[in-house]
């Protein structure tokens, strides 16, 4: 008997996206570099690895958000113990809205995730550090 799902990824996004604050490229571009805001990046390291990061993100996988941002975790990061903005996104803007919600769920505030994630991010021509090539890569 196969499983039934009884509340599917769309719902869970619709329902996340209900509750968060979206930030569009610009509107996060605008806020890039400023003292006060935190670009978390949920991606995996094989996603930087190929795609290149957000100059200045703090790298949180996904799989650790929960345990990084609770302080009595004993996996807890300061950078979440701060009074700032934290500003999450993912390659599409799929699991940064989920996080989001989470973090927001979990008392961390403000929160807000950029619509379209890294991809809208890269294709803005928003700021990024490309990935260094690999020894035996061409060119």
């Amino acid at each position: 008997m196969p499983q039934t799902i009884t509340k599917g990824y769309k719902a869970l996004l619709e329902e996340a996206n209900a509750l968060i604050h979206t930030l569009g490229v610009e509107e996060a571009r605008a806020m890039h570099g400023q003292g006060d805001v935190v670009f978390v990046d949920l991606r995996d390291p094989r996603e930087l690895e190929r795609e290149g990061r957000l100059p200045g993100a703090f790298h949180c996988p996904r799989g650790m958000l929960e345990f990084w941002i609770d302080p009595e975790s004993p996996y807890a990061k300061p950078v979440f113990q701060q009074d700032k903005t934290f500003i999450f996104f993912c390659a599409g803007g799929w699991r940064s809205a989920l996080a989001a919600r989470t973090a927001q769920e979990m008392g961390l505030k403000p929160v807000a995730h950029i619509e379209g994630g890294f991809g809208a991010w890269k294709k803005a021509g928003a700021p990024v550090e490309l990935p260094e090539p690999l020894p035996g890569d061409k060119p």
